[in-house]
């Protein structure tokens, strides 16, 4: 009697992740790909409706991280799952501490190949009943990790409101005050761009110069520029410059070009 194949699904926000992932999953006949998201809450309907034996999944995504998709399927067995990511190192150390697959961004064919059989070995020798303690109990580590969103205490129409600094779409200083651009409102504190940065969730938020820092999800380009550096284009239109002495922040960014 022939084995079935591992249906997957596949969930990343970023195109050539998925491809990547895709591309690799075509090339081995024990699996057969039964869908794909782009965001977190599409995932949790696609898994949803396509019943995987497996998801590969971003642990980064704008609208819901991968730890909210887990904890929003309503399932009494998940599937069996294999974290993508590309800096989270609290998420990494929790991951391979529970004994859980990760792909780390970049990673080649060797690396993928070598999850996935491991992921094989799992379905012949683990039940699923096993394999969701462990995962309840990573969810559980990951959920007391995430605190009070932090605020930043800004003054709109005369008065003061506490702003969560995870709104921030981007912001630049200017002397001893910081510019604040969130959607078309734009606020001005006093403050330096690295007390700024410290606060920040470092997985969502990036230093490009030393006076300017965006929210990831908020670039919707990268060009070449000069002498090594890059165009940074934001959702909004602004354009930046993303100098040399910060490219080790969030290099994955670089293989979008």
């Amino acid at each position: 009697m022939s084995v079935p194949p591992i249906r997957v699904f596949v969930a990343d926000d970023e195109a050539p992740a998925r491809r990547k992932i895709l591309r690799f999953l075509s090339q081995d006949s024990d699996v057969v790909l039964v869908g794909e998201a782009s965001t977190g809450r599409a995932a949790v309907a696609g898994i949803e409706r396509t019943q995987p034996d497996l998801i590969f999944l971003d642990v980064q995504m704008p609208d819901m991280d991968g730890f909210g998709v887990i904890a929003a399927l309503e399932a009494a067995e998940l599937p069996r799952i294999v974290f993508v990511t590309a800096h989270d190192q609290y998420a990494l150390r929790a991951i391979e501490f529970h004994a859980f697959g990760y792909l780390l961004k970049p990673y080649d064919r060797i690396r993928f190949d070598k999850v996935l059989q491991e992921v094989k070995q799992q379905i012949e020798k683990e039940s699923l009943s096993q394999v969701n303690a462990r995962l309840h109990q990573l969810l559980l580590e990951m959920q007391s990790r995430k605190q009070v969103v932090p605020r930043l205490l800004v003054q709109e129409n005369g008065r003061g409101v506490l702003l969560e600094l995870n709104e921030i779409d981007w912001a630049e200083s200017s002397g001893n005050y910081l510019q604040l651009h969130v959607g078309s409102r734009l606020y001005s504190v006093r403050g330096t761009i690295e007390s700024l940065e410290k606060k920040l969730d470092g997985s969502r938020f990036l230093r490009i110069n030393r006076s300017c820092l965006v929210r990831v999800a908020f670039i919707h380009d990268l060009h070449v520029w000069s002498h090594g550096e890059y165009r940074v284009v934001l959702l909004s239109g602004e354009v930046h410059t993303w100098t040399r002495r910060y490219l080790d922040r969030h290099p994955e960014l670089l293989h979008r070009l």
